[in-house]
């Protein structure tokens, strides 16, 4: 939690990034996304260049993780 993750869409290309906060602080419009969502769950313990898989409602997206900062 506190860390932000770089990660590419493997399918589309698209960068996005993403910082791991607690439920409380969680606000999608300034990237932050709570330790619970299913993204975050997929990225907790993963390293840079892994490639993660995340259940989504259209199904199994994959992410590579560019960079993570602490």
């Amino acid at each position: 939690v506190g860390s932000t993750v770089y990660i590419t869409n493997i399918s589309s290309n698209k960068e996005q990034r993403y910082t791991i906060v607690g439920t409380a602080e969680t606000n999608i419009l300034e990237g932050k996304i709570s330790n619970q969502s299913p993204i975050a769950k997929s990225l907790l313990g993963s390293k840079v260049g892994d490639i993660v898989q995340v259940e989504a409602p259209v199904g199994i997206v994959e992410y590579k993780i560019k960079k993570i900062t602490i």
